[in-house]
């Protein structure tokens, strides 16, 4: 049985030499390398130094359970978009939660069931690569985008988000700590796409401003210098558009389809696309790709 043309690397985690060799077995039969760890403390340094695809983690082992494991790979930036699922004989609804409000991303349980676990993995592995492709594509972009849990804790952000908060004055542990304070009681709040929050703790003039929910755990914001004037008063002055078409190259640089676009500015798809035609001639491109591209580079120019 062949589970994947590309060798994934997946950390088992478990206390039990058997269930240690019983998921071996399984995933070296799908062509799936594997990593083996016996208890939490091991499995942190051996995640930090390869780096797996996916972790498989026992929830009850001594020393360091499989939680509190999943919490400090959450919480380190170089982990987190790691996806992690939780493999125990605990069956309550309640243990179920603490796994996912851990930071696990599924709950298998024992005795493990070898083409569950494999149909599961897929799942998880290949939204865990579609995540890492988006990533990537916004690090080449340049943009200073960001993404928070509700307790406004950073998951991930792109290379010029990190090197501003660089230059923040405060050590990154405490940055971290008070980005979290003033994100975590905004974001209880709903904020609407676009809105923003001047941060006033980092000893930094920049405020972020709400992108959207990617899901229930995770939040898209952009970094912004407080300074500096909205991308659509950007885009009208440097691209000669129109309040609406500069709205509609806004939202096409964030990744919206006609469809979605409609709905936040409360007109069709059809007059989207008639926006869209007018943006083109004006800017002198082809397709939405690259007048994605000419609106992110106007942007950033704004924060260099």
């Amino acid at each position: 049985m062949t589970y994947s043309d590309k060798q994934d690397i997946v950390l088992v985690v478990d206390d039990s030499p058997d269930s240690l060799s019983l998921i071996s077995d399984v995933l070296e039969e799908a062509n799936i390398s594997v990593l083996v760890a016996l208890e939490g403390r091991q499995a942190l340094t051996i995640a930090q130094r390869l780096r797996p695809d996916m972790i498989l983690l026992d929830a009850i082992m001594p020393k360091m359970d499989g939680f509190e494991t999943c919490r400090q790979l959450k919480a380190d930036p170089e982990l987190a978009s790691i996806p992690v699922i939780f493999m125990t004989g605990l069956t309550e609804t309640e243990n179920i939660v603490q796994g996912l409000e851990a930071g696990g991303v599924d709950y298998l349980t024992k005795p493990i069931k070898p083409n569950e676990l494999l149909a599961r993995m897929k799942v998880h592995l290949n939204n865990a690569r579609l995540t890492t492709s988006a990533q990537q594509a916004l690090d080449s972009t340049g943009q200073f985008l960001m993404t928070t849990d509700h307790n406004g804790q950073l998951l991930w952000a792109t290379p010029q988000v990190r090197e501003l908060f660089h230059k923040a004055p405060l050590p990154t542990d405490e940055l971290q700590q008070s980005l979290a304070s003033e994100l975590k009681f905004w974001l209880q709040h709903a904020p609407s796409p676009q809105q923003k929050l001047k941060l006033e703790k980092l000893g930094l003039s920049l405020s972020v401003v709400f992108i959207e929910q990617r899901n229930p755990q995770e939040f898209l914001l952009k970094l912004v210098d407080d300074v500096e004037v909205s991308d659509q008063e950007l885009f009208q002055k440097k691209l000669s558009l129109t309040v609406r078409e500069a709205e509609v190259l806004h939202w096409i640089a964030c990744g919206k389809t006609n469809r979605e676009i409609g709905e936040i500015l409360a007109i069709s798809p059809r007059t989207v696309n008639k926006h869209l035609e007018q943006v083109f001639q004006k800017i002198g491109v082809e397709n939405r790709t690259a007048a994605a591209s000419v609106a992110l580079r106007i942007a950033n120019e704004s924060l260099a």
